[in-house]
């Protein structure tokens, strides 16, 4: 990006836009290129509080009566001589029909002269008469050299001057999406935690991240304790998932793998999906984050909802590799067609930048999905390419919901031997995963209530008084079967070998 930048100050483009909230690294940045153009810039720059201010000199040499953002534009479009001009958040007053007529004038006066007006925010606002002028860069967050050079720095004032290579791999990569001002004050909280600096503060490190994610918002950091054996059945899905476990890692990189994209999965309400998707954080040992798109839609401003879909996306590509988790994704964007009428054209938009991201993402955050009505997915989402997989969780079969019984009545009590499992499987016919689940916990209550065990034939009326989704919603449950036989991988291993014996 710093290269980029260069390049757009040596081309002479008068309004370079860069988003960040790393106002004195990126000063520092731009100085340095200063120094290296021919000839030299000097550099200035404009705060609301101050005005216009020399870089590097003392915030008392101000330039006069240049407060006012119309003054300290008029007073940058006077000069003569060659220079960098950084107007930090200026976004507030962009809008104002002075502001935005004064910055076209800056433009005009611009031509063929070696000046450049670099707007700076962690806000993205471009009005839309700039819209044709303005370069707009996204200034990236420190990369491990940069990362390397402030843990260098703390060692120094801590009591452990060295650390071993792989201590000093996971600190860095612990601190991968922090500004470089996180990362300098989480490495001092972890020296001051435990003294020293080594692998074990890692997760010191780590849950500055978590605050990062708390403060988007958008974002929700998910912890889960359970693990893939606590999902019963779909085989087919494990192993797929087993497969690609160590798929973020440099060993598949340097295979020749590409990195996974992501999946989504289809099925019946409660047989699993959100569950596979948490456990899989957990094999392949990476954070999993769940995006909120109710959260993204925000009405309070014209493009507020696209900048709250694009900052969710950026801090996750900032501490990838990540899972990103997209429950119910059916109805996240299911209005994404007629939105012109009812949101005028939010919905439309976001689902745009949504599949544009997905398409030219080149950082490891996989997208996982879920849904239950596909015939509410926009066709985009369902071509090929667009994930890796798409796999169809359906109503579990006789072992399956053998298997779910074990596991929900093995979280409930140690001995489960007085329990008839292949009983309770064939009286549950036509359940789901969490209506089994359910029905363990009713015949508990049932059971608690006259103080006593709860037992087989607690259960047994338990499901018999219990209307599964299957029967109340058959229609549905038949749509999404004869959608997915031709057109989504069974996560189920005995329907899969029936598929291919069927091909």
């Amino acid at each position: 990006m710093k290269e980029e930048l260069s390049i757009l100050i040596k081309a002479q483009y008068p309004l370079i836009y860069l988003v960040t909230s790393e106002e004195e690294r990126s000063e520092q940045a731009i100085a340095t290129i200063a120094q290296t153009l021919k000839p030299q810039r000097r550099v200035f720059v404009w705060t609301v509080t101050n005005g216009i201010v020399e870089y590097g000199q003392p915030r008392t040499t101000t330039q006069h009566n240049t407060v006012s953002p119309e003054a300290a534009i008029e007073w940058v479009i006077r000069q003569k001589d060659p220079a960098l001009y950084i107007f930090k958040d200026l976004h507030p007053f962009v809008d104002s029909p002075p502001v935005t007529r004064s910055l076209r004038d800056a433009i005009a006066a611009f031509k063929e002269s070696q000046k450049n007006i670099l707007l700076m925010s962690p806000v993205q606002q471009v009005p839309i008469e700039l819209e044709k002028e303005v370069v707009v860069l996204d200034f990236p967050l420190p990369d491990l050299k940069e990362l390397d050079r402030v843990l260098n720095h703390q060692l120094q004032d801590g009591k452990n001057k060295r650390i071993n290579t792989d201590a000093r791999e996971k600190l860095l990569k612990a601190a991968l999406g922090l500004t470089r001002d996180e990362a300098q004050k989480v490495y001092r909280k972890a020296q001051v935690t435990a003294s020293r600096l080594t692998e074990e503060e890692v997760d010191v490190v780590l849950s500055e991240k978590k605050q990062l994610i708390r403060r988007n918002g958008i974002l929700e950091y998910i912890e889960e304790d359970e693990t893939l054996d606590s999902v019963g059945g779909l085989e087919e899905l494990k192993r797929w998932l087993h497969q690609r476990s160590n798929a973020f890692s440099e060993r598949a990189r340097a295979y020749g793998l590409p990195q996974p994209k992501g999946m989504l999965i289809l099925g019946v309400p409660g047989c699993g999906k959100s569950l596979i998707a948490k456990t899989t954080s957990r094999l392949w040992g990476l954070p999993l984050l769940r995006l909120d798109m109710g959260r993204v839609y925000d009405g309070s401003m014209v493009g507020r909802s696209e900048a709250n879909l694009r900052n969710a996306l950026k801090t996750a590509e900032s501490i990838s590799p990540v899972i990103l988790f997209i429950d119910e994704l059916d109805k996240s964007f299911a209005g994404s067609s007629g939105s012109a009428d009812s949101d005028g054209g939010t919905s439309s938009r976001i689902f745009g930048s949504f599949l544009t991201w997905m398409q030219e993402k080149k950082s490891p955050v996989f997208v996982m999905a879920t849904a239950n009505r596909v015939e509410r997915l926009p066709g985009e989402f369902l071509r090929k390419g667009r994930f890796d997989e798409i796999f169809f969780v359906d109503l579990p079969n006789q072992e399956e919901r053998q298997e779910i019984f074990k596991i929900h009545l093995s979280k409930r009590r140690s001995e489960i031997d007085r329990f008839d499992l292949d009983q309770l499987a064939n009286v549950s016919d036509g359940f789901s995963g969490a209506e089994i689940e359910q029905a363990a916990i009713a015949a508990m209550y049932e059971a608690f209530a006259q103080d006593r065990e709860f037992t087989q034939l607690d259960i047994i009326a338990a499901i018999k008084s219990t209307m599964p989704l299957s029967k109340t919603m058959t229609e549905q449950v038949s749509a999404l079967r004869d959608w997915a036989r031709q057109r989504a991988r069974p996560a189920a291993s005995s329907m899969a070998e029936y598929q291919q014996m069927e091909f």
